[in-house]
């Protein structure tokens, strides 16, 4: 049996990255352009920056990307010395992108990511822009990135770094239940979205057992912390792997076996985590055949992990003594803790829970946790936001709109007597109050469980939406884009028929009052902004537009006027769609005869 001390000191070898060959272009060194967006390698934590280098962390996937017409670059993250942050050397990822030129000079507008372990963490600390002083982001308003591979990263920390607490920075934050996980994990709208850009995961459960349980692990993260099932359901595979190769620390501490094969290591086009990261790439559908699904994994199918703190009525962090969680079924565990504040468990039977916080006092709550991923969670007396989204329909990605109507749903946002409707609702009949960056907004409807309000013409950015009543307030970080079309449908499924009107007898569409070749229809939504431009898709044909933007008389509420193209197939629901300033809205359906 090893010591606690020395097992930490077996993990630090958790990444490594590259000696440059040919196939990877030298860092400050203009990128040859080509037809494939760069691909940009990101290594993870290193006990040793002396030994950093891209093929003792990827093998020779520079090669394999060559052969895909693509070429490499490398963010190493030694460079920045002293061991920084994450969220420091998120910054310095923002600036390397920014950096990066074609040979003709113009700027590198579009990359991929491939990412292993904290490097990971590092791409998601640059979308977020996330800041040292807890509770501060600064998201960037161009990610630059179109897709993301996530290699073995630890989303919700490893529990085997509370072994090594406070060597470093780097080793505080990547440990579960620090407060950079916590705050990255509900940084935007209470989540994370990744900002919408396409993302898959790849976790190893070769590890001995000894992390966590066999099968449940790669030596060092579960398999809950490194799903992505926190951003999408689908887009995790599980494979065979260790962390890293098996051999050295990581299995001097038992943690892998002598000849186990390091999650990010490629050493042939042949392997599976090359042809994943191939077909992703290229947008085939190979990498779904290879490996596990998630949702298929025994472990992932029926467990859940839980990251839990509190906060005070009025929304400020305290001491947290210790968190229970109860299964429906009865089963019951005390959670563990590597900090005052935050409580966490990487297995736990999904479904209904009740979780016992002691603070000041007990905080009792039940919830659902979802199988497959991590979820953070918050208690707190007086009001809690569970989410904020547009009033039409749940969108992806998590951002908002000015003029948007939005719904915030929650727990005690007023008093339960309070349930009123008008345009605007009397302030006279709530206590509840909902402001953004302490600026009022006008309440459409207010009960316990939900709050609508219009955000204002002057929203923009990295915003703060704050629910106030007389028990306390809560607040949540809202992204708002120029413009994320929502429409609204009649069914309020947000999938259902749209809410539109022909202008041939100026009645409903639906099935009984179909719409024809030339029609004008219309439609009715949310979330244009100041944009007049829109483009609707009719069964992906285009409607051409006479008019978009705000409906007249109704606060928030916008109307897309558009013309009905021939040629289309009779179908009861037709898909029909929105698309303004680069973000589409749901999809919903139409009649059409």
């Amino acid at each position: 049996m090893i010591s606690s001390r020395a097992r930490i000191s077996c993990l630090s070898g958790i990444l490594w990255a590259s000696c440059a060959h040919a196939q990877l272009i030298p860092p400050g060194q203009p990128l040859p352009r080509t037809a494939n967006p760069p691909v940009v390698f990101l290594n993870g934590y290193e006990s040793d920056c002396g030994g950093s280098s891209f093929s003792s962390t990827f093998g020779i996937a520079d090669q394999v990307m060559q052969a895909s017409g693509r070429i490499s670059v490398f963010f190493d993250n030694c460079t920045l010395p002293n061991k920084p942050s994450i969220e420091k050397l998120g910054t310095a990822f923002g600036a390397f992108l920014a950096g990066l030129k074609y040979t003709d000079g113009t700027a590198v507008d579009t990359v991929d990511l491939v990412a292993h372990s904290m490097g990971g963490l590092i791409a998601r600390s640059y979308l977020s822009g996330k800041q040292d002083q807890e509770g501060s982001f600064s998201p960037p308003p161009a990610t630059r990135v179109r897709k993301a591979i996530f290699m073995a990263t630890p989303h919700f920390g490893s529990g085997e770094f509370n072994f090594g607490f406070s060597v470093d920075t780097q080793v505080d934050e990547l440990t579960s239940g620090s407060h950079f996980l916590f705050g990255l994990a509900t940084w935007n709208d209470g989540t994370d979205d990744l900002r919408g850009i396409d993302a898959i995961a790849m976790i190893g459960n070769g590890g001995t057992g000894l992390a966590t349980m066999p099968g449940f692990d790669d030596g060092l993260v579960a398999l809950t912390s490194a799903s992505l099932g926190f951003y999408q359901p689908g887009r995790t595979r599980v494979l065979p792997y260790c962390h890293i190769d098996g051999g050295g620390l990581i299995s001097f501490a038992g943690l892998c076996g002598p000849t186990a094969k390091g999650i990010a290591n490629i050493r042939s086009a042949g392997d599976d985590t090359a042809r994943i990261i191939v077909s992703f790439l290229n947008n085939t559908t190979e990498w779904q055949t290879l490996g596990q699904a998630a949702e298929q994994n025994s472990f992932l199918s029926t467990l859940g992990g839980l990251s839990v703190r509190t906060r005070t009525a009025d929304d400020l962090a305290q001491v947290l003594n210790s968190a229970t969680a109860t299964a429906e079924g009865g089963a019951t565990k005390k959670l563990n803790m590597s900090n005052n504040e935050i409580a966490y468990t990487d297995a736990f039977p999904a479904g209904k829970v009740m979780l016992v916080a002691n603070s000041d006092s007990a905080l009792t709550t039940t919830i659902s946790l979802p199988a497959g991923t991590g979820l953070p969670v918050t208690l707190k007396p007086g009001p809690n936001i569970s989410r904020v989204q547009s009033a039409a329909a749940a969108l992806f990605p998590l951002s908002f709109a000015p003029r948007m109507i939005v719904s915030v749903y929650g727990a005690s946002l007023a008093r339960s007597t309070d349930q009123a409707r008008s345009l605007p609702l009397p302030e006279t009949l709530s206590d509840a109050q909902a402001m953004l960056n302490g600026s009022r907004l006008g309440l459409f409807y207010v009960s316990a469980t939900q709050i609508n309000a219009v955000l204002p013409d002057t929203a923009s950015g990295f915003v703060k939406l704050t629910v106030q009543n007389s028990s306390g307030s809560a607040s949540v970080n809202l992204l708002v884009e120029a413009a994320h079309a929502s429409i609204f449908t009649l069914d309020s499924t947000g999938t259902g028929p749209a809410a539109a009107i022909n202008v041939r007898n100026g009645l409903v569409v639906s099935n009984s009052n179909p719409l024809h070749a030339n029609d004008f229809m219309e439609l009715f939504l949310t979330g244009l902004g100041a944009t007049t431009q829109a483009t609707v898709t009719i069964g992906g044909v285009d409607c051409p537009t006479s008019y978009a933007g705000p409906a007249p008389n109704f606060v928030g509420l916008d109307q897309i006027n558009c013309r009905v193209p021939s040629g289309l197939p009779a179908n009861p629901a037709a898909p029909l769609l929105v698309s303004s300033a680069g973000r589409t809205s749901n999809t919903t359906t139409v009649a059409i005869e």
